[in-house]
Parts: C-alpha cells; sequence; structure tokens
C-alpha cells in the first residue's frame, strides 16, 4: 500500500502518518519527491479496506493506492516520479545527461588503472570501473587485488574527476568496499545473495544492482526491493545479458529490458554491452543501441591492452576505440533527448 501526501505536507502530519503505522506493527518507507511525499506501507495485514479508510482520512493524506505488485516500494505506483541518482562528482543516473562508465574487468596494476582513468576522462566518461574483488568460476583464476584495488580505483578517480564503482561480493567486505567506493556494485553472480543485498542496502551508498544470470525482471525486481527496503533508495538496475540456448555471444543482451522496466519501475537503467555480449566488435553496436532504446547509462570494460588482460580481455575496448565509440555516442544520445558528460580531462 502506498500512502500518498498532499503537496508540501507538514512534518506533523507525516510524523502522525508514521506513528500509526508502526503502531500496527507495520514498517513505512519515506519517499521525498520535489513537491509530493510517498510512503510506503509494508508488511502484513488481513484487512485492507480498514487499513485504507483509516489513513485516507487522515490530515495531510492525498489518496492511499493499494498496489498488487510484490515488489511495491520500487514500482512506479510507489513513486511517480523518476529516480535520479546523484554522485559526488556530478554524475548522474535518471537525469537528461547519460552515465558513462569505463574501465577494466579487473585492477591488475596502478599504471594500468592510471592510464585508463585518464584515457576514458579525457574521452569523457564520468565513471571509472574496475575489480578490486573478482567472482571468477574458477578458483585458480585472478582473484583480484582487494584493498590495494581500491586504492588504486580510489586515487586515479580522483585524480581524473570520475566517480568509482566497484564490485563487492561478501557482506563482510560491504564496509570496506564502501570507504573507496561511490557506488557499490551487486554483480550477476550475487543477485539473489539476500545477506548482501541487505547489508549493501544499509550501507549508505547508491548500489548498482546488475541482472543475475538467468533472472527474470520481476525477480530483478524483488532483489532491488530487498535493497530499497534495507534503506538505499539510490538504486541503479543494471542489464548485462542472460543466458541463451544461442553460443554465437557470450549472453543475450536483453535491450527490450529497458523501456519494460521504464514502465515498471521509477529507477534508472542502464546497460553493459561488454558483459552482454563479450564479443569486442559487439560492444560499440549495443552500446548506440542501448542509448536508442532509453538506457540512462553504460557500463563499458576498457583496458590499455586488452590482449594482456587478466580477465575479460575479448569483450574490452582499446583506449582509443573507447574514444571513438564516445564520438559515435554523442548524436544517438542527441537524437533521444539526452546528452553525454563533458570531459573531466582536457584531450
Amino acid at each position: 500500500m502506498i500512502i500518498v501526501m498532499r503537496p508540501f505536507v507538514a512534518e506533523a502530519d507525516l510524523e502522525a502518518v508514521t506513528s500509526l503505522i508502526a503502531s500496527m506493527k507495520l514498517s513505512s518507507h519515506v519517499s521525498r519527491g520535489a513537491e509530493r511525499t510517498i510512503v510506503g506501507v509494508v508488511g502484513i495485514t488481513n484487512d485492507k479496506d480498514t487499513l485504507r479508510a483509516q489513513f485516507v482520512q487522515m490530515e495531510g493524506v492525498e489518496s492511499v493506492v493499494p498496489i498488487s505488485r510484490s515488489y511495491k516500494l520500487v514500482s512506479r505506483e510507489g513513486r511517480r516520479e523518476r529516480t535520479i541518482v546523484r554522485l559526488p562528482n556530478g554524475a548522474t543516473f535518471g537525469g537528461e545527461q547519460v552515465a558513462i562508465a569505463a574501465g577494466p574487468c579487473s585492477v591488475e596494476s596502478e599504471e594500468q588503472v592510471r592510464a585508463t582513468a585518464e584515457a576514458v576522462s579525457r574521452a569523457g566518461a564520468n565513471l571509472l570501473r574496475g575489480g578490486a574483488f573478482k567472482p571468477r568460476t574458477s578458483p585458480y583464476a585472478f582473484q583480484g587485488l582487494g584493498e590495494e584495488g581500491l586504492k588504486y580505483l580510489r586515487e586515479c578517480a580522483d585524480r581524473t574527476g570520475l566517480a568509482v564503482v566497484t564490485e563487492v561480493l561478501d557482506t563482510r567486505d560491504v564496509e570496506l568496499v564502501a570507504r573507496y567506493a561511490d557506488i557499490l556494485q551487486i554483480g550477476a553472480r550475487n543477485m539473489q545473495n539476500f545477506g548482501l543485498l541487505r547489508e549493501a542496502g544499509g550501507a549508505q551508498k547508491p548500489v548498482l544492482l546488475k541482472r543475475g544470470i538467468s533472472a527474470t525482471i520481476e525477480e530483478w525486481l524483488m532483489a532491488a526491493e530487498y535493497i530499497y527496503v534495507a534503506g538505499c533508495h539510490d538504486i541503479v538496475l543494471c542489464e548485462r545479458g542472460i543466458r541463451s540456448y544461442d553460443s554465437q555471444t557470450r549472453n543475450l543482451l536483453d535491450l527490450s529490458a529497458v523501456p519494460v522496466l521504464h514502465t515498471l519501475t521509477h529507477l534508472p537503467v542502464i546497460v553493459d554491452p561488454s558483459h552482454g555480449t563479450g564479443i569486442r566488435a559487439l560492444v560499440a553496436p549495443m552500446s548506440l543501441a542501448a542509448i536508442a532504446g532509453g538506457a540512462d547509462g553504460l557500463l563499458i570494460e576498457v583496458h590499455p591492452n586488452p590482449a594482456a588482460a587478466l580477465s575479460d580481455g575479448p569483450q574490452s575496448l582499446t583506449l582509443p576505440s573507447f574514444a571513438e565509440l564516445m564520438g559515435r555516442l554523442a548524436p544517438v544520445a542527441a537524437a533521444v533527448g539526452r546528452s553525454l558528460p563533458a570531459p573531466a580531462l582536457a584531450a
């Protein structure tokens, strides 16, 4: 159930509503928009009609909307205005400007991160991506540099005006990663790691939630609901491809998920064409298609020397090819009423 408060509602009226919710042993989640405040009511109740009648007569309440969807707080009914996630360096997800996160799959060295950060910043990216902790199918594969890698990301991002997005794999590492990252990434393998979702949701940092490799859109949104209920309302959804029977690409990049999600949720949606295809030559065309289809941003793997990459080299763009892609993206973004970030470093 969603309680829509009147425009510019008094704090006392809002507090009366949340206090009544608490007295009923239910949970309230307050979402403040530019004009209206919305209160989500979560919990089990057998008499919804009586509950609705109680709230609709209270001071400051405009309407009470029952929601049949299992994901209530991240639904479009739960919030009329689209969520815009803002990062400290000015990058936004969900606004007019498209967010561009670029960087290596794995943090391998300070030199690698510095060269990549400088190049992608000059090309117009506004976030630096990179894995300090890497989930690998084989326990013998490179697992990342840990905190040392986080330090490289933070230092290089600060020098180049970028924000940091990096993956957290374990509940025990959330606090550590949150000290260095501007936005915490939950990877596809952990989309339904509910303990991790709760822990990341309570870290007071935005969260980027990737779609699970076999997840339906409803399951994905339910995972986002876990994060929202835990206290984080700045959530970015990332389509990164789902498992398919066709082996021509690494995954099946479901670009139709972008407009579908925009009808179902107020959360911003970005696309990862690198994992979505697994093939370097396909990253650019799928990036163009994603922006044309309404994506709020891109997450692209870029490496100074993909042939020597310790992970995902075949899907990583070179530094020159990333700069070329950014030039091609600009007119597509303009055609759909969006813009690209201005380069933080002079070319």
